[in-house]
């Protein structure tokens, strides 16, 4: 990519970007997805660390691949006065300026929210940080897992609330983050349009955390005074069946759909059993209900399952491998998965942005910058050179 997107609902506006690793890059990403001009700035040397971490393909990662697409990349040395000028003259010319430092740094560099609102009075600033800036874990280095152990999601997971705590598999809190942050910074942009001014917006990874894991994850301490500190999931099962060839998953909530489901299985006495006959009895009772109907999906393939299930409206899907699931016919679709062409890496395969905009489209021409590839391009747009 030579040019900034002229596509998308946010194209225009203008992200310098001095986030590493997840959550901050992935933010950003979304936005660029939406046409914004993303400016990546990187220390000289490594850059985004996420550019070492996995199995890269001529120097790009797969991870770097998707969470960086659609951005420009310029290699500037903070550290050094003229590199901290150039950023400067960046931020003159941006909407929005993101960075995810340990709480104090970018004050201590002199850019923090104060010393950049000097240079653009109405500049969106985001500090991106693991648990926000007061409180005795502020200054903690923070990672993924940190924040699963802490927002309860490791507790949530765990073997229904009393055995040991799970982590998620895939980084969650970190893409939480992202699109808490995304959200932020659209709505951020909207009252600029609307009044003139910026604003700093503060998010911790522990706060999205914790925010999403609520409605349901904190049921038991949502009425004060009478909380119950035994997470949803002591009452939940995974709802992963097997059967005769694979795996499955299905669920009955409603009454037609657990009716449905005794149809489906062929056992019609089901719907005679007392504690059954609501849905909260299905609930109380969901270690037994579930046992019994594991038991019979093991007597029939996937296939012969999902054609009953399906006929009897009761929501379910097949449990796939990854090298399944990206050609199921639904995910085709949705033409979620696509395949690009990336100058350095060849090619790609990755998910597309999943909001589809009817008038401003989203986009995927901007490829996953090498380190520093559009340091001389940038320049000369500020008049300067290396």
């Amino acid at each position: 990519m030579s040019e900034p997107s002229a596509k998308g609902p946010l194209a225009g506006y203008r992200i310098i970007d001095l986030t590493t690793m997840l959550s901050g890059p992935m933010a950003t990403c979304l936005l660029g997805d939406q046409g914004a001009d993303v400016i990546k700035v990187e220390s000289p040397g490594v850059g985004d660390l996420v550019r070492r971490l996995g199995a890269p393909r001529d120097g790009i990662t797969a991870s770097f691949a998707t969470i960086n697409r659609n951005k420009r990349s310029i290699v500037l040395d903070l550290k050094q006065d003229p590199d901290m000028d150039t950023l400067k003259k960046l931020v003159e010319t941006a909407d929005v300026f993101v960075q995810n430092f340990r709480p104090g740094v970018v004050d201590r560099m002199g850019i923090g929210h104060e010393a950049l609102k000097k240079i653009k009075p109405d500049l969106i600033y985001v500090s991106i940080s693991g648990f926000g800036e007061t409180g005795p874990y502020s200054g903690k280095r923070v990672y993924d897992p940190v924040i699963q152990a802490l927002s309860g999601l490791a507790t949530i997971q765990g073997d229904r609330g009393v055995g040991r705590p799970r982590m998620m598999r895939v980084v969650i809190p970190d893409k939480v983050t992202a699109m808490t942050a995304a959200q932020a910074i659209t709505a951020a942009l909207l009252a600029k349009e609307r009044t003139g001014e910026g604003q700093h917006v503060k998010l911790a990874m522990l706060d999205a955390m914790i925010a999403l894991a609520w409605p349901e994850g904190y049921a038991g301490h949502t009425f004060v005074g009478s909380e119950a500190d035994v997470p949803r999931n002591a009452l939940a099962q995974d709802l992963v069946f097997e059967t005769a060839d694979g795996f499955m998953t299905a669920g009955a909530v409603s009454d037609s759909e657990w009716e449905g489901l005794t149809r489906a299985l062929e056992h019609p006495e089901w719907l005679d059993d007392e504690r059954f006959r609501t849905a909260g009895g299905r609930v109380a009772y969901a270690k037994e209900r579930l046992d019994q109907t594991a038991d019979v999906l093991l007597t029939k393939t996937t296939e012969e399952w999902l054609e009953r299930l399906d006929a009897e409206q009761v929501p379910c899907a097949p449990i796939l491998p990854l090298s399944e699931i990206i050609r199921h016919p639904q995910v085709e679709a949705t033409g979620i998965v696509v395949e690009t062409d990336h100058p350095v890496a060849g090619r790609i395969r990755q998910a597309r942005a999943a909001a589809r905009f009817e008038k401003t489209p989203t986009t995927l021409e901007g490829h996953a910058p090498t380190l520093g590839e559009h340091t001389d391009e940038i320049l000369a747009e500020l008049g300067l050179e290396r």
